[in-house]
């Protein structure tokens, strides 16, 4: 491994902008981030389904008036 090279590898704090800092180790002092474990939704069980664009109404509505199919005798 050559010498002078390498970035320096220190303490560090990561910022998110919910107010949460984690103490970690990186080679920048701090790290803003938008999102992490404390208030992502996947983690706080606060997560919503996004119907983006109406898909799911879009489906009922095409096939409301549609009969399901009688198997023949």
């Amino acid at each position: 491994m050559r010498k002078d090279i390498h970035p320096k590898y220190a303490p560090a704090k990561i910022i998110c902008n919910c107010g949460n800092v984690i103490e970690t180790r990186a080679t920048k002092d701090t790290i803003h981030i938008e999102i992490c474990s404390h208030c992502h939704p996947f983690y706080t069980g606060k997560q919503k389904l996004i119907d983006s664009a109406g898909r799911i109404d879009r489906f009922q509505k095409r096939y409301a008036n549609v009969k399901t199919a009688t198997p023949k005798k």
